[in-house]
């Protein structure tokens, strides 16, 4: 006998998948996010500052059959964070996901970090996510009476090594995920936060690339001693988008393949 857990509730829905691109046919977090989704049956509007990474992305998924779209916008601008919510319900007539990745990293202790560089990391990792979520709900109350959000933070917000402005950062996400999870819980809007470890992405091999070496390393920081990768955040961001998690909110999820529990690796976390 079949409950109402059997249905991922994924069919027929929209999604934002906000930093969906990756460079070349690269698997980034967001990109692996909307190709899962797209396979369940969602449709997606793939954001990306770079258009070109996004339009990449959602070739990927009409290549498999899935539906999407691609739309450039730079998500600090809060205009351009409506237009984006905008565009997905004027194409499809709802809203009913929304997945936060936009983020940079940063190295500086807070001596050594300049004040114009720690405001500039907090709006992009922080900001992005409470102006796409400002403009989101609305949407997803009116279209869809309800909806589920996912922020992604990063373990350093978890087991700090440093990185003071970037792990500020992510501790802020987790504080945002926390907070609208029960501002929202009213509207059936769940919001919860996935924590990646050391994920294997373009975002992390950009520049001359990782040695195998450093690969070889972050793998052996894993109680696992392998390597994560995009599709292991992607896979979480579709359980807690999903009905199956529809018991879930203000959750911190983290996938680090068990890096956390061995305290802090300064040179392999994210």
């Amino acid at each position: 006998m079949k409950g109402p857990e059997d249905d991922a509730g994924l069919a027929g829905k929209v999604a934002i998948v906000s930093g969906g691109g990756a460079a070349g046919d690269g698997i980034g977090n967001g990109r692996a996010a909307a190709i899962l989704l797209a396979r369940a049956g969602t449709r997606v509007l793939v954001a990306d500052l770079d258009l070109k990474l996004a339009e990449r992305t959602v070739d990927m998924i009409k290549a498999e059959g899935g539906h999407a779209a691609a739309h450039a916008g730079d998500m600090t601008k809060e205009a351009e964070c409506k237009q984006l919510v905008d565009a997905a319900v004027d194409r499809w007539g709802r809203l009913d996901f929304l997945d936060n990745n936009i983020g940079i990293g940063s190295r500086g202790s807070v001596v050594d970090e300049k004040p114009d560089e720690y405001r500039r990391v907090m709006q992009v990792n922080v900001e992005t996510m409470f102006l796409l979520s400002k403009h989101a709900i609305p949407a997803m109350i009116k279209t869809a009476k309800g909806g589920s959000i996912v922020n992604i933070s990063s373990i350093s917000a978890l087991r700090p090594r440093g990185l003071t402005t970037y792990t500020t950062s992510k501790a802020a996400v987790i504080g945002l995920t926390q907070a609208m999870a029960v501002d929202h819980g009213r509207d059936h809007i769940r919001v919860n936060c996935i924590c990646p470890g050391p994920m294997y992405t373009p975002m992390v091999n950009r520049g001359n690339g990782m040695s195998e070496a450093a690969r070889a390393a972050r793998a052996k920081a894993s109680v696992l001693k392998i390597e994560g990768t995009g599709w292991d955040i992607g896979h979480g961001v579709r359980f807690l988008l999903s009905n199956h998690a529809r018991y879930i909110t203000g959750h911190v999820l983290v996938i680090d393949g068990g890096v956390t529990l061995q305290g802090p690796e300064r040179d392999s976390a994210t």
